[in-house]
């Protein structure tokens, strides 16, 4: 295939805003957008900045607005967002600052994970075995472990584009985690944190994060039943 890559470039040494600019290249339908961006890099303008790790979907480092949709740049096939001849866009995800090119800073999102408490709290003594928990429990925070924290869903939702503060959806779907998990003991104090005007109620139902998800978390339900635990506690 030959396509165009078209990028959003920012250098905040030169830049005042960002720029346009388009790279043509050859690549094979079954390459990730990651491995065009990586020969862009590589071959073509060193300079250009992203972050990417494990290039698997494990890490989630790599999220980006492919086509002005989040995705991870290491799990998105060119065949499935390009045609021969044809043109990709590729933007930071939205809402958190630009550093470089396609890097964020990523603290804001970060901050609103740990201000959710993500791990595990039990002061009980340690029993002798293993703190016994049911399938069907284990089956409701599944979806939770599966976040990866890349950012896709909190960065997709308008509410955090226009207010930060919000602690988004990534952070509420690792509250209800912890929240939905029958051995821990911290689901009062994270819920009083989300019942403040900066968690769950900011949330409007967009759907947005669940459709970004590249882990196909359902995400909004997630959020629901949080509401719904901190109606009712």
């Amino acid at each position: 295939m030959k396509i165009n890559v078209k990028i959003l470039r920012f250098d905040p040494a030169k830049d005042k805003k960002s720029h346009w600019e388009v790279y043509p290249v050859e690549a094979e339908p079954g390459d990730r957008v990651l491995d065009v961006l990586n020969n862009v890099k590589w071959y073509i303008d060193p300079v250009l900045t992203f972050r990417r790790s494990c290039a698997h979907g494990i890490c989630g480092s790599d999220a980006m607005l492919i086509n002005g949709r989040n995705r991870l740049a290491c799990k998105t096939l060119l065949q499935d967002v390009v045609k021969d001849g044809g043109s990709i866009t590729v933007e930071p995800i939205r809402g958190l600052k630009v550093e470089k090119d396609l890097l964020v800073d990523m603290e804001p999102f970060f901050d609103a994970y740990r201000a959710v408490m993500p791990w595990f709290m039990n002061d009980d003594a340690p029993p002798v075995t293993e703190r016994i928990q049911s399938p069907e429990s284990a089956e409701h925070m599944d979806h939770g472990s599966n976040c990866i924290l890349c950012a896709c869903c909190t960065t997709s939702c308008p509410i955090y584009w226009v207010n930060g503060s919000y602690l988004g959806p990534a952070a509420i779907v690792q509250a209800h985690r912890f929240i939905f998990d029958s051995r821990d003991h911290g689901a009062e104090t994270r819920m009083a944190v989300l019942n403040q005007n900066t968690g769950v109620w900011r949330c409007r139902t967009a759907y947005n994060c669940t459709e970004a998800c590249p882990r196909d978390i359902p995400i909004t339900q997630l959020i629901e039943e949080v509401k719904r635990a901190v109606m009712y506690q």
